[in-house]
C-alpha cells in the first residue's frame, strides 16, 4: 500500500476561502467537481473539469502538496507528490455552503 508522506501536514482545520472555484467564478466558467487546497483554503475545479484549476494551483504553489475533495458527503484528499488518495480518521467532509 502507497502512503502519503505528507500526511503530517495535513491541517482538517483550514477552512475553505469561497463556495466554488475562485477561477472559474472570476471568469464566468462552470466546473465539475471541486477541490479545496488545505494549506489555504483556495477552492479550484477538478482535472475533469475544462480549467483544472485545482491543478493550476499546485503548479504556481509546489509547496501546497495536499488537496482534498470540496464535495457534499466526500472526505477523501489526495497527495499530489505521492499520487495517493487518502482519509484521516476522525475528519468528516467538508460542508460546502
Amino acid at each position: 500500500m502507497i502512503e502519503c508522506t505528507h500526511i503530517a501536514d495535513a491541517d482538517p482545520t483550514v477552512g475553505a476561502r469561497s463556495d466554488g472555484c475562485e477561477d472559474c467564478q472570476r471568469i464566468g466558467s462552470s466546473w465539475i467537481h471541486l477541490r479545496m487546497c488545505p494549506s489555504c483554503g483556495r477552492v479550484g475545479c477538478c482535472d475533469q473539469s475544462e480549467h483544472q484549476h485545482a491543478r493550476g494551483h499546485f503548479e504556481a504553489h509546489p509547496e501546497h502538496v495536499l488537496l482534498r475533495s470540496f464535495e457534499p458527503g466526500e472526505a477523501w484528499w489526495y497527495c499530489w507528490i505521492d499520487d495517493v488518495a487518502f482519509e484521516l480518521d476522525g475528519v468528516d467532509a467538508l460542508r460546502p455552503a
